[in-house]
């Protein structure tokens, strides 16, 4: 099964971005999408920025990862 999460970008340094992933911070490669810019959400899939996505579908979808987190049916290791 793939697994895309949303993730807010922090900085840019060329391909890479330091990505927010709900509290947990990470690098990721963006040179799938190059006209993205800071303070954008994008959709990772196995550390790649694949699709810039809009706030709103991405706090929708973050909160559907809380709620799996807290119900204990994920662990945030498994997928951040």
């Amino acid at each position: 099964m793939c697994l895309a999460i949303p993730a807010k970008i922090l900085s840019i340094d060329g391909h890479k971005a330091i990505a927010d992933f709900d509290g947990t911070k990470k690098s990721i490669v963006i040179a799938l999408l190059p006209d993205i810019e800071v303070g954008k959400f994008v959709i990772v899939h196995a550390g790649y920025a694949i699709e810039e996505i809009n706030e709103v579908a991405a706090k929708e979808s973050l909160k559907l990862w809380r709620d799996l987190l807290e119900k204990d049916l994920i662990d945030k290791n498994d997928y951040v």
